[in-house]
This record gives structure tokens, sequence and C-alpha cells, in this order.
């Protein structure tokens, strides 16, 4: 569908890339990564045409659309979410004006057997069946659909667009992509902008298009999940291969070394006959030998590496001076801005040594908590900090308030202290800021440099509470390992705002959900709470479904004349399921209340917590047993129904 041939884009700094070529058909799910600066975004610009090359051509067959969501996006801003994508598809909407038209020329004219009366009868046909080929009819539906996908409720799909945040506004654009369903997609770092539920549900809708897809992103989950080709940018070229991200690495380090192999035995070769040319070439006897040796060494193809630079930085967090056992107390915490409630009556407690992920949708009130704990913004209630606590912070725009004039090896040196300034260069260079990239001015930092750099002033920092709000937003994903493992290693508490499922997968040991205005504490990981999300889903629908069989059961327990056995028969089985529901009710009551219970149990590695998770544990498996229960008591009951 889109062909890319002997394509190469020159800077004034060189190129990002000579004679490239790239191939994307249907079916095509393209995952493109590459280290910051190397030209991805660069890339996708070129082949949505928005960017002309510097060289080479950039090919679209013809009637095939490209739907491209850049990470700077430009949106009206004075028109509802609703009426904004619905007059995305100018073709659904000139159609529909035209349609409106005729029909009001065909019920005010009477000039019933003219030729142009039957044409606009004609057209009408020709309007809707195009329509019906665009599948405009489903059009609404569509956009309702997708909108709730990516976390838009109800209610606020008549909202003006200008009343979003920023990042609510690039969900807008990307609703308006996904609802126009183009033939190729073009997606550049969707998930900055998600949380961890829309993340999951992009991610099962980007399996299932159809059509082509190119995708940046620096979410390894989400790229195994949703690619099947990996392009990597590196040395102003492309690797291609038809495979996920993590393959992509396996097969690429084996090829490397099977390579490096080659080469190193093709250098031995070299040398043996440099030596003997170096040996002969002076012996007037031997002279011709050396001569035939030179041009057989002239013609030797010479291996060359490309070698993909993967160079890792060794992170530590030291933990100096311990804290006591209870780390922070939050007591009636309320938070509002004007008439909307943020937190109301919150309570929880958190212990030593705890690694908390901080969970929920956007906007639900996660940086505004974390403010509030550092003391950014204004409460009612009570935050109390246990013994000896000090606190580590990165904010999500720690980055953006570095100090710009100032060079990366004075960003550190204003705060390092004692013992510490003797490694100030050793561990920027660990950061990847070596030679003179540490003589850089932040101002001229990426991104995910600035992220580094951030990160990087916490090591020259005394705390044993780390509180970080989105820190691998801009970061390449080998940082964001080292990261992780860095954290998993910290010895002290973490309290952590991250929608990066791979991310949190085993860094966590507790999770905060917040959830109207309270927290609801989860034991167990990222895995088991996205699965157990979409297990109440299910639940949920299955609830309503059992109102509406209850309804029909009802209904014709009136309208029929049933026997006495069969109301019988009816009656026992709507008991039975009320029965699990009101089990399912009293479980739940006692899960919430063990959840109190441990709350306030210190987090120690002590019989006494132990003892309470088991009760916990076993009051979940209780209730899934139940829940199991009392689905097989709907289907019997519909089954006789039916």
């Amino acid at each position: 569908m889109v062909r890319l041939g002997g394509l190469s884009y020159h800077l004034p700094q060189g190129f990002l890339y000579k004679d490239i070529s790239l191939f994307i058909d249907r079916g095509d799910k393209i995952g493109l990564t590459g280290k910051n600066g190397v030209g991805k975004s660069t890339l996708l610009g070129l082949i949505s045409k928005q960017i002309q090359p510097s060289e080479g051509t950039v090919i679209i067959e013809k009637e095939v659309r490209v739907g491209y969501l850049t990470q700077d996006i430009e949106i009206r801003k004075d028109i509802s979410v609703r009426t904004y994508i619905e007059n995305s598809n100018q073709e659904i909407t000139r159609l529909n004006e035209r349609l409106d038209f005729v029909n009001n020329e065909l019920t005010t004219r009477t000039d019933y057997e003219s030729e142009a009366y039957l044409s606009l009868v004609e057209e009408v046909t020709e309007i809707n069946d195009r329509l019906m080929v665009l599948d405009a009819h489903s059009f609404a539906e569509r956009i309702e659909l997708v909108l709730k996908g990516l976390g838009f409720k109800q209610k606020e799909f008549d909202n003006e667009i200008g009343s979003f945040s920023g990042g609510w506004q690039m969900r807008v654009e990307l609703a308006k992509l996904l609802v126009n369903d183009p033939e190729v997609l073009l997606i550049d770092e969707p998930t900055n902008h998600l949380d961890i539920v829309s993340i999951q549900w992009l991610e099962n809708y980007l399996k299932n298009f159809k059509g082509g897809l190119v995708l940046i992103s620096h979410d390894r989950r989400f790229l195994d999940n949703v690619t099947n080709r990996t392009v990597e940018i590196a040395n102003q070229r492309l690797y291609d291969y038809k495979c996920n991200y993590s393959k992509y690495l396996v097969l690429h380090a084996e090829e490397m070394e099977r390579t490096l192999q080659a080469k190193k035995n093709q250098d031995k070769e070299i040398k043996r006959t440099e030596d003997l040319i170096n040996k002969y070439r002076a012996k007037a006897n031997k002279a011709s030998f050396a001569q035939s040796l030179i041009k057989k060494l002239d013609k030797v193809d010479r291996i060359e590496i490309d070698t993909i630079e993967r160079r890792a930085f060794n992170l530590r967090f030291t933990l100096e001076t311990p804290s006591g056992k209870r780390v922070l107390d939050l007591n009636g915490l309320n938070k509002s801005f004007g008439d909307k409630k943020i937190f109301e009556n919150l309570e929880v407690v958190l212990g030593r040594g705890e690694k908390i992920a901080l969970l929920g949708p956007n906007g639900v009130g996660k940086s505004t908590l974390i403010k509030c704990i550092t003391n950014e913004t204004k409460y009612e209630g009570a935050i109390e900090y246990g013994h000896n606590v000090s606190i580590g912070y990165f904010a999500q725009d720690s980055a953006e308030k570095l100090d710009g004039e100032k060079t990366v090896f004075k960003t550190i040196d204003d705060i390092a202290k004692g013992e510490k300034r003797k490694d100030i260069r050793s561990i920027l260079g660990a950061f990847l800021f070596s030679g003179e990239d540490s003589e850089k001015k932040v101002k001229v930092l990426s991104g995910g440099e600035r992220t580094r750099l951030a990160i990087c002033k916490l090591l020259f920092q005394e705390f044993n509470f780390l509180i970080m709000d989105e820190p691998t937003n801009h970061l390449d994903i080998q940082s964001k390992d080292i990261l992780k493992e860095a954290l998993k290693n910290y010895e002290g508490t973490l309290l952590l705002v991250s929608h990066d499922r791979e991310f949190l997968d085993g860094l966590s040991n507790k999770i905060w959900e917040i959830q109207n205005g309270r927290i609801k504490t989860h034991y167990f990981g990222v895995n088991e709470f996205l699965e157990r999300i979409n297990q109440e889903e299910l639940q949920a629908q299955k609830k309503s479904a059992v109102k509406v069989a209850v309804k029909e059961v009802k209904k014709e327990e009136t309208s029929q004349n049933l026997s006495r056995e069969e109301q019988q028969k009816l009656k026992k089985l709507n008991n039975k399921v009320k029965k699990y529901e009101r089990s399912i009710e009293d479980l739940e009551h006692k899960i919430k209340n063990q959840s109190k219970v441990i709350e306030v149990t210190p987090y120690e590695d002590t019989p006494e917590y132990k003892k309470m998770l088991k009760e916990f544990e076993e009051l979940e498996k209780e209730l899934e047993v139940t829940m199991a229960n009392w689905e097989n008591a709907l289907l019997e009951l519909e089954d006789y129904k039916s």
C-alpha cells in the first residue's frame, strides 16, 4: 500500500537516513524503534507526506487513506467532542448533506414524471448505496464505542474539546483517527496520554486492525502484543525483522554474534595475507607472488559491522538512613477543585519498605494525591509523616523544570555535596552523559535526555521515601529496564505512578487504586489487577443480565398460566440466584473490612501480617467460587425459562 524507495533525509548536522527502502502492506504491524533523535517521528512525517524527503520517493497506492497521529496536535477547541469526530469524515458529511437536500426536493416538488425528478430518485439510491459501503449508518455507534474505550464517559461526549486537558485532547484526535478506519495507521507514542485500562483497550483494537500500521512506542509490552514486524533506525539505515520487538532483540543479537565471528575469521586471514605480502614483496624472485596476493586482497569483500549501540547505565538509589515503621498516614483527606470533589475522607497507611503502584484513570486524582503528600497543593484533613521520613520526588514536570541555561555538569554540580562530588563525572557517564555531552546546555537536550538527567539528580539527594510520577515518559526501552531494576533493588519505600504495564510488572507489592474519591487497596500485581478489571466488567454485565432475566421470568409468570409445579421450580431457581447474590455482597463486605485491618497492620515480614493476608486471600477465593456458582445458577434459570 505504501512504498519508500531510495529515501534520504538530510539535516544541517547530517543525514538522518541514507538510501532507505520500506514497503508497508495490508496486515503489516510495524513497531518503529530506535534511540531518541534517530528520526522515528520524522519517518512517520515522510510516510504521511507531511515532510518532503531530500532524496527518493514515497508512493501511496491510489485510494489508500493514511491516518496520522503526531505528538504535536492542532485541534479545534470550540466544538464538542462528538461533533468534531462526526464532522471528521468529509465524505460521509457531504453525502448526508446532499441526501437531506435531495429528500427535501423530492417532498416539495410536484413534477413527478419529469426527468429531473427521476434523476433525484436515482441519486437517493446511489447516495444510500455509497453510505452503506462506508458503513455510515453505524458511524455514530463507532464513535461511542471508541470514545468509551479511550476512557470518555457518555456525559462528556458533548463537552467542548477546550474543556479537556492536553492529554485528553490527544485522545480525541486518536478517536477521530480510529473511527474513520483508514487503510494505513501511523501512530506516534499513543500510550503517553492513556491510562493503563485505555492502553489495554487500544492494544486489543490494534490487534484486530486489518490495515497497515506503523507504531512508535517505548512500551515494550504494547509493541510485543500489537506488532508482527520490527524496524529499528540506527546508523542511518533501517533494520527490518518480521517479528515483534522482544524476538527482534534476540534475533539481532544472534545475527551480530555470527557476523562478529565471521569478521574475526576474515580479519585473521587478511592479517596472514598482509604478513606474506610484507615478507615477499622485497624479494625479486617472489615479487610476482606478492602482487597476486595484493590483487587477491583487493577483491576481498570486507565485512562491516553495523553496530546498534545499546549502552546501559547502572543505577542504584542508596538508602543511608531508614525511616520508622510507619512512613505515611492519611486521615480524612479531602480535596476539591471548585465543585468537583477529588478525594472525600480518604484514609490510608503506608508502611516502611512497601512498593505501591498508584493506579486509576487519567483525571481521577493520582498526581493531585502526590501533590498533597508533597505539600505542593492545599488540602483538608491530615497527612502525617512517620519518624525520620525524607522524601525524594520525581514529578511529571521535573524534566521541564531543569534550568535550560545550565550545562548537564553544572546541573548536578550545584546540588552535589560531600564525597559524592568526586563521583559526578562517573555517574553522568553512567547516565550516557560522557565527554562533551556533559557540557551541553540543558535546553538542547531531548525529552528522554532531560528525563535521565532529572532522575540522575535524585542520586545526589538523601531520601528513604521515593515518589515518582510517570518517570518512564520519554525514556527509551533500555533506559526503562535499567530504572526498573534499580527500583526493584531500592530498600526504601516507593510510591509510583505509571501506565507502563511492563515497567510495573514485578515492581510493586501492593496497588492503590483511586476509585470514587477513595483508595481501594489490592494485594497483588498489575497483571492480576488488569485481569480482575476485565472480570469485574463481565460480572457487571452478567448481573445486568440476571436482572433482565428475572424481570422476564416474572413477566412470563404473570402472562402465562403456569402449573403449580412450574411456578415452584421458577421460584426455587430465583431464590437460588438471590441467595448467591446475598453471599457475594456479604463476602465483598468482609473483604473490604479485612483490607482495612491489613492497612493498619505494620508492613513487615511478621506472622501477624502473613496471617491477615492469608485470610484476605481465602475470602477472595471464596468470592471467586461463589461468583462461579451464581453464574451457573443464572444459566440454569435461563435454560429452564427457555
